[in-house]
């Protein structure tokens, strides 16, 4: 379908805020959404999500965040915008990854999210 949000910071927050995914848990499909991921992702944004992907460590690229910055607060609407339109100094992705690909990877980010936030909790606890 077409997509209504704009490409504007507006159209951003409104996805954020509003934008869910059609795709229930009985159409997530793991393994392929994490090969998509390794594919596209996680060069800049880590396998696990903490930004420390081998573009980033080779210094080519800075300043990627971690999924479970608290300053953004990611949620699935921000992230299918983001993949669709691009962000800051991340480009689109909407030609290379199909509208179902992309809420595979949306909802891969945020097992990522989920994961690195559960880390944190332990390490804050020790």
């Amino acid at each position: 379908g077409l997509y209504e949000f704009e490409n504007t910071n507006e159209g951003y927050l409104n996805a954020k805020a509003n934008l869910l995914s059609p795709l229930d848990s009985t159409k997530v499909d793991e393994s392929k959404a994490a090969q998509l991921y390794s594919i596209y992702c996680a060069i800049c944004h880590g396998n696990n999500g903490d930004g420390q992907g081998n573009l980033v460590n080779r210094e080519k690229i800075l300043g990627v965040p971690s999924y479970n910055d608290v300053g953004r607060a990611i949620t699935p609407g921000s992230i299918y915008h983001v993949i669709y339109y691009g962000r800051n100094s991340m480009g689109s992705y909407a030609n290379q990854l199909n509208e179902e690909e992309r809420w595979q990877v949306t909802h891969y980010v945020m097992k990522l999210k989920s994961e690195l936030e559960g880390s944190q909790t332990v390490k804050d606890s020790i």
